[in-house]
């Protein structure tokens, strides 16, 4: 019987909740023997220019191994008009930025001498608002003409939408919010007398992070090995390694000893790169049948100080997953990236895609209102058919399979969609003060759109267990698990006997990582391609011990041993015969898996909602969903990647929004202000299953780590929206606070 599809419970769960994970901060590595201790000075001010740094006393302080500002280093930082320093030269651009690196002999004393580092600001105007960032009255680096980085206005095509009888034009802001890891950045390294850094990273791509350590460094990559542990989480926010860590690795180097840094929460929430932060202006134009005919989306995207993926990545996929679900025939999207001084906008669990269905789905619901259709309906009307897969949209996707009316049907089924409208119409008739909202959301997202390969090995060792190495990096996932059901299936191992590797360079040298959903559609085809390798080569060896024509021999998977096809009762060989006949070069297959084609899933989510119309309070009593990402491998590893990306859909949608002052003052910098969701504000997930899979690999399979996220953001906000329409309520920024939600209620009262 095959393990596929089975509910397994997760193998790496025995050691986290019995001796726990083993985290860069619970590292004691021989290595790190007589380690010193960092904290990075971190700016105050949103944006200053230096006058000067005085360390003179910091050096003095007790314990202290060293003190280094941007003149110490001597490593090349990125060229160009707006390259990222490694430290923060002659300009900070936003508070939290690395001004200062502290080395100490105890943690203890960092906090104090990082006090005694005394720097001169010169405080300039903070460009914090888009239009002020556009208007490039306050320009961020010298010698630029502008503050966009990325991007810019197109000229749009005035006739869109002279067709159109009902045209309808909202601008909606997709606000910047914290990833907020449960485990916060930490680094270790150490040189070796060999001249090899290594480094104990909380990343989500070790290889990745190697080349950027290496290239900082200005190093050969094979002179850096990078290790990552137990990871405690990711969401885009660690991939590679951030400007932090090159100065650790070149603080080891200059003072000839070991360093160790975590940072603190509120440096995590300063520091750390921000997600989302988007503003769109969305027109969307039909016919009062419900067709759709146009669609222009105008993105300004907040890249923060410096152009990282915000610059360019985010509003990409932005740009290309634009039309949705949807067969909207003209489609116009232009996108601008532009610098502010708040900190640097890169990936976030969806990475430009959850900001585009945002936007879409918002419209759709607009539209809906505008024509007095139900939202439902209108999206019936305008969803792409099966029959037209593959689908190239307007944008340029090419999505490969999906049944979204099917998907949308089967969540309004499950939530009794008919009866909760019936309740909502009661309420509104009694004049309850309690109002209830229904938001629906249907969305697709790209997955491995990266292009990039995966590189896996699988070896069967002299006592027949299988050691797994995988390019994909596991941090919290289940990722052990699934990978380790996948090679049971196909050898008939038992899982108890396969080890997974990842994360470790030396390991495995050449890898891209976990990023965008990637890691089962790629890694998993890549241990996939390695073990049918292994057993074409093991059906050799096991011919020659069985006497046998290879054509005549198989793989008995439920007994996990070779035998003559037909017969049997001739005997057979086990994996640990084979492997120890294999000779010096063992069984063992070492792929790439470059054949590297996106996956789209999809699905639809229905949120109810209830809102308490004299305080604002709306509070999610439930939330139905599909996440169609194919063949599932483990559904207690999908139903926990389902269960944290609506977590973290919701938790945009109603509480979390990192905010600056006028000043550029980060006003939500600690988890006090920053409201973190928890199982107190979410109702039990209702989770429908669906299964469309995909040609497009080995397995069938799509990513699943950001669908949710994706579809529970909209549903919550037009459930919102919903629920306040018979007031004349027609749009509530994110997050839907008590506060925000009141003001537009008493708005819409009063004809404002």
């Amino acid at each position: 019987m095959s393990v596929m599809g089975t509910r397994v419970v997760r193998i790496e769960d025995h050691k986290l909740i019995t001796s726990g994970g083993s985290y860069v901060d619970d590292l004691r590595e021989p290595e790190l023997t007589g380690a010193v201790h960092a904290m990075f000075v971190r700016s105050p001010i949103a944006h200053a220019r230096i006058g000067s740094i005085d360390v003179s006393a910091a050096r003095e302080a007790p314990g202290v191994v060293g003190v280094f500002t941007a003149d110490d280093l001597d490593i090349a930082f990125a060229p160009g008009p707006t390259g990222e320093p490694w430290l923060a030269r002659d300009r900070v651009r936003y508070v939290g930025e690395p001004v200062a690196l502290v080395l100490t002999e105890h943690p203890y004393q960092l906090a104090d001498v990082a006090e005694l580092v005394d720097i001169d600001y010169d405080p300039l105007d903070a460009v914090i608002d888009l239009d002020d960032a556009l208007s490039g009255r306050t320009l961020l680096f010298d010698g630029t003409d502008s503050n966009v980085a990325g991007g810019k206005a197109k000229p749009f095509d005035e006739k869109l939408f002279d067709d159109c009888e009902v045209v309808v034009t909202r601008t909606i802001t997709n606000q910047r919010v914290a990833p907020a890891p449960l485990e916060v950045r930490g680094a270790a390294c150490a040189w070796g007398e060999d001249g090899r850094l290594t480094m104990w990273l909380s990343t989500q791509n070790a290889q990745i992070a190697r080349d950027i350590l290496a290239g900082g460094l200005g190093v050969d990559p094979g002179t850096v090995r990078v290790i990552a542990p137990d990871v405690g989480g990711g969401f885009g926010a660690k991939i590679g390694a951030d400007p932090e860590a090159v100065v650790l690795g070149w603080a080891s180097r200059r003072v000839g000893r070991p360093v160790r840094w975590f940072e603190t929460r509120s440096e995590n929430l300063t520091a750390m790169t921000h997600g989302r932060g988007q503003r769109h202006t969305v027109t969307i134009g039909g016919r009062r049948d419900g067709t759709v005919l146009a669609y222009r989306l105008e993105v300004v995207q907040d890249a923060g100080a410096y152009p990282r993926a915000g610059a360019g990545m985010l509003p990409g996929f932005t740009r290309l997953m634009a039309p949705g679900v949807y067969r909207i025939p003209r489609v116009e999207v232009a996108t601008r990236s532009v610098l502010t001084n708040t900190t640097p906008i890169a990936a976030y669990r969806g990475a430009g895609r959850p900001e585009a269905t945002a936007a879409i789905e918002r419209a759709m619901d607009l539209f809906a209102a505008e024509i007095g259709m139900d939202p439902a309906e209108v999206r019936r009307i305008n969803f792409i058919r099966p029959e037209e897969f593959p689908y190239t949209t307007p944008s340029g996707a090419s999505y490969d399979t999906g049944e979204y009316a099917k998907a949308l049907d089967a969540v309004l089924s499950a939530g009794g969609y008919a009866e909760l409208r019936a309740e909502q119409a009661r309420r509104r008739e009694a004049g309850d003060v309690v109002v209830l909202g229904l938001g629906i959301a249907a969305y697709v997202e790209i997955t491995a759109g990266d292009g990039m390969g995966e590189s896996g090995r699988v070896d069967v060792n002299p006592d027949g267990t299988v050691t797994a190495y995988t390019g994909s990096s596991p941090h919290g996932q289940g990722l052990h698990t699934s990978l380790a059901m996948l090679l049971s299936d196909q050898f008939g191992v038992p899982m108890d006997k396969i080890t997974i590797r990842h994360g470790d360079t030396d390991e495995v040298p050449k890898a891209v990582g976990t990023f965008a959903s990637r890691s089962l559609q790629l890694g998993g085809s890549v241990l996939k391609q390695a073990g049918d390798q292994v057993i074409e080569r093991a059906k050799e060896i096991a011919a020659n011990l069985l006497e046998a024509s290879p054509d005549d021999v198989e793989l008995n998977v439920d007994q996990g041993a070779w035998q003559v096809r037909g017969a049997p009762s001739g005997g057979t060989v086990t994996w640990a015969q084979v492997a120890a006949a294999a000779g010096e070069d063992g069984l063992s297959a070492d792929v790439w898996y470059g054949d590297v084609q996106p996956t789209f899933p999809f699905g639809a989510h229905l949120a109810v909602v209830e809102v308490d119309t004299l305080t604002g309070k709306a509070v999610l009593r439930r939330i139905i969903a599909v996440d169609d990402a194919g063949p599932v491998v483990n559904p207690v590893t999908f139903q926990g990647q389902r269960h944290g990306g609506l977590a973290q859909g919701v938790a945009q949608a109603l509480l979390e929004e990192m905010s600056y002052d006028a000043d550029g003052n980060p006003t939500t910098a600690t988890l006090a202000d920053y409201p973190f969701i928890t199982a107190t504000e979410l109702p039990d997930f209702e989770l429908v299953d669906m299964a469309t899979p995909t040609t497009r690999n080995p397995l069938g399979v799509k990513g699943i780590g950001e669908a949710a996220t994706i579809g529970s953001t909209p549903a919550v906000q037009n459930a919102v929206v919903d629920a306040l329409a018979h007031l004349g309520v027609r749009h509530i920024e994110m997050p839907a606070t008590p506060q925000r939600v009141w003001q537009a209620i008493n708005d819409a009262r009063e004809g404002r």
